[in-house]
């Protein structure tokens, strides 16, 4: 029986055999595309010319338009927020060339400068009279966070410094997201959403790229250091993030309801190539009791199932985020050690959805052969498909300059397995 995009998700993540495997690659910020290869597979599928749009700065991700989501066959709709993560909206779209001459649309508040390198400089909010926040490499292809740290005063340390972000929700933004749910919805895809507010301690958010001042402990090194030095401070940012987020959980659901069947809840990265940033103890002791609390709401509530990203070597920590109630991990870095994926299928291929992993990004899609990169996306669908459980992407988010060639081999290739 042919399903829906919409069912074949649902299947997939109740760990049902869909008629065929899920697709996504437009659903959150961890599994999309740079602007690059999205404007170099509008051309060769031949579809109108058009600028894109960078929808998410940071990574200098392009949204993928209606009439190319068709051409990919991609299953999954995502939800996000009003806001980037420099801090402004997504509106105005304007023209906008990046250093090597390719035109895309950014946001009207999307404000910069050059520095003397030629290095682009963003600022939060798009407010030129604070320090900027963001750095774009001249000739580089994505934004590296600014650190904006004063001297730590431990005399001083508040942990309401490291919450300046979080709070409730303006009344706008509870609009944005029921509007981009019913938007999701009414595609006929999956629906994924990004709500904001429960990454606990996600390096790429520690540094507060959207805010103007940022206090607390914002430098990256520093804050890996306070998971130890300072764990107390950290437990206690945690636990208030933790209400917050709770709170705010429970009015967007009364906006939105169960249109969205996934939600991004984490984007705390704590593996390595080779190892992990903790023990099992420590997450255990220092993340897992606040992702308890809010996956139990979730799931007492809501018919969401929860995702889950890290990056790395974190095979390991399966069991805990299976404890802390994560229904989802994603990006299934399948080339670190200890992640090959026969075994993580049938150790945790019950109990967790493998939402990535289909083709390696450092070497085989970026480095391999159209072939390789055929190959390697038949066996990981004939490996991690089987009996639901699995939604197709790559290993986190397609990078610049990947040879196009290689994109729509693996593109043919799950079309292929699929059929």
């Amino acid at each position: 029986m042919t399903m829906t995009s919409r069912e074949r998700l649902g299947a997939a993540l109740t760990h049902r055999q869909p008629d065929r495997i899920p697709v996504d690659f437009n659903g959150t910020a961890v599994t999309g595309m740079h602007v690059k290869c999205v404007i170099g597979l509008r051309d060769h599928y031949g579809l109108e010319k058009r600028l894109v749009k960078v929808h998410e700065p940071y990574q200098m991700l392009g949204w993928i338009d209606d009439d190319l989501q068709v051409a990919l066959g991609i299953d999954v709709e995502g939800v996000y927020g009003p806001d980037t993560m420099f801090g402004y909206r997504n509106e105005n779209w304007t023209p906008w060339r990046m250093d090597d001459g390719t035109e895309v649309l950014m946001s009207g508040n999307f404000q910069t400068t050059k520095d003397p390198n030629g290095d682009t400089l963003v600022f939060p909010g798009g407010d030129r009279s604070v320090p900027p926040s963001g750095r774009l490499p001249k000739n580089g292809f994505f934004f590296d966070t600014i650190i904006r740290q004063d001297p730590v005063d431990e005399d001083r340390l508040d942990p309401e410094d490291n919450l300046q972000e979080f709070g409730p929700l303006a009344e706008d933004a509870l609009d944005h997201f029921e509007k981009e749910s019913r938007r999701a919805g009414a595609t006929g895809r999956g629906v994924i959403a990004s709500f904001g507010g429960t990454a606990l301690g996600d390096i790429a958010l520690v540094p507060g790229p959207n805010l103007k001042h940022p206090k607390g402990i914002r430098d990256v090194e520093e804050w890996y250091v306070s998971t130890l030095t300072r764990r107390p401070y950290v437990h206690r940012v945690f636990e208030r993030q933790t209400e917050i987020a709770l709170a705010n959980l429970e009015r967007i659901f009364a906006r939105v309801g169960n249109e969205v069947q996934a939600v991004f809840l984490c984007g705390t990265d704590v593996g390595t190539q080779q190892s992990t940033f903790c023990s099992v103890a420590a997450f255990r002791e220092l993340y897992q009791p606040y992702y308890r609390r809010i996956n139990d709401w979730v799931h007492a509530r809501t018919a969401w199932k929860s995702f889950k990203h890290s990056c790395g070597a974190v095979s390991s920590l399966l069991p805990a985020f299976i404890e802390s109630g994560f229904d989802i991990l994603n990006p299934v870095q399948i080339s670190a050690a200890g992640m090959d994926a026969r075994t993580l299928k049938q150790e945790f291929g019950r109990d967790i959805v493998f939402w990535g992993g289909g083709v390696d990004t450092q070497k085989t899609l970026a480095f391999g052969t159209p072939a390789e990169v055929r190959a390697q996306v038949l066996e990981r669908c004939e490996i991690l498909g089987r009996d639901g459980g699995f939604v197709f992407n790559t290993v986190h988010n397609i990078q610049a300059n990947v040879p196009l060639a290689n994109i729509v081999a693996m593109f043919e290739a799950l079309g292929e397995f699929n059929a």
